[in-house]
């Protein structure tokens, strides 16, 4: 099966609610991690060549996943955005004034405080591709929660 056919697989398969709910949760998710990704790229912001390297791999990697789920949640004529949740908190996102606060760093301070923010991040994405993995019926589906926990597992891994 060749990459086109891969990213058009879901459309033509069952879906459930958790495979719609994991997309629409996952697009915001994987969007505040690129967006802390670009923050640790701006010029001075972070010192480490680490903190660079791993800032670059998630948004070569996310922004693709981003397109693929909207092309999915598109095809099934589901909505982009979850339905409100009034209260409710997706597991690992960062408080917008903490984004605030991460982009006034820059040096060691800037590293430390953008791996803290990115580990529990990634164990919030983590957590939502176990509940994917555990509900979902979309084969496509699920084999990206798959290739999340494994991903982001071995980033955490990498930067504890």
């Amino acid at each position: 099966m060749n990459d086109a056919e891969a990213s058009a697989a879901p459309a033509d398969q069952e879906f459930n609610d958790d495979d719609v709910m994991f997309a629409q949760g996952m697009i915001p998710h994987h969007a505040q991690a690129v967006e802390m990704a670009s923050i640790a790229l701006e010029t001075d912001r972070a010192t480490s060549d680490q903190v660079r390297d791993l800032a670059r791999r998630i948004q070569s990697a996310q922004d693709p996943e981003i397109e693929q789920m909207t092309e999915w949640l598109t095809s099934w004529e589901q909505p982009l955005d979850m339905p409100a949740m009034d209260g409710m908190e997706m597991d690992g996102m960062v408080a917008s004034d903490d984004l605030d606060a991460l982009a006034a760093l820059d040096g060691d301070d800037f590293d430390a405080e953008w791996t803290r923010l990115m580990i529990a991040h990634h164990e919030g994405a983590i957590s939502m591709a176990e509940d994917e993995i555990a509900g979902g019926l979309n084969t496509e589906v699920i084999a990206l929660a798959e290739n999340i926990v494994t991903t982001q597992q071995a980033e955490i891994e990498e930067m504890r």
